[in-house]
């Protein structure tokens, strides 16, 4: 189904943009976490910056018959610090989007009634929930000049969800089955 309404599909686009940006932001902090003798908080921004690719493949998908030149505005952090800086602008973004974002952007499509627009800004708010979190644990560890202890970083290919505690069974945000799951490991 066509997303009918313009403010929903405004907010699918900026939501496009920020994922967009987030996914290649995270990609280039992942480097200097290598850099800098991290690689498994570099292994935990691949696999969220693929998270983030997730999300935005879902808001382009929505919007798949808005066809055209559009300008979108999103809000995005800029910089490149070391990895602790580098992890506080992954939960400054992070926190804008559960916070500020997708309360705002969710509620815009519920009320008018554009369900798929709905299922993947709820897909990305659960999922960022989650990604806060790691990033939290991840800077704790990097503030004491340790890297996390991973083995993996699990990624559902449907909405996002991120784990770095084992493969799930089946995913707690979108129902999906363990093989939707991407495997990052060093």
């Amino acid at each position: 189904m066509a997303v009918k309404n313009a403010m929903t599909a405004d907010f699918l686009r900026s939501a496009y943009g920020g994922e967009s940006m987030a996914h290649m932001r995270y990609l280039i902090w992942a480097d200097v976490a290598d850099k800098e003798g991290f690689p498994n908080i570099g292994l935990l921004f691949r696999g969220i910056a693929y998270a983030e690719y997730a999300h935005a493949d879902n808001h382009f998908r929505e919007l798949k018959d808005q066809k055209g030149d559009f300008t979108v505005p999103a809000g995005a952090i800029f910089g490149i610090g070391d990895t602790v800086e580098n992890l506080q602008g992954g939960i400054d973004g992070e926190l804008h989007e559960i916070e500020q974002m997708y309360p705002v952007y969710l509620e815009t499509a519920r009320f008018q009634k554009e369900k798929g627009a709905e299922r993947s800004f709820h897909f990305a708010l659960e999922a960022e929930k989650v990604h806060a979190t790691l990033f939290k644990e991840a800077q704790d560890a990097a503030r004491n000049g340790d890297d996390i202890d991973i083995d993996a970083v699990y990624v559902c290919d449907v909405c996002g969800h991120t784990t770095t505690e084992g493969l799930p069974d089946q995913c707690p945000i979108c129902g999906a089955k363990k093989e939707a799951y991407e495997v990052f490991e060093a």
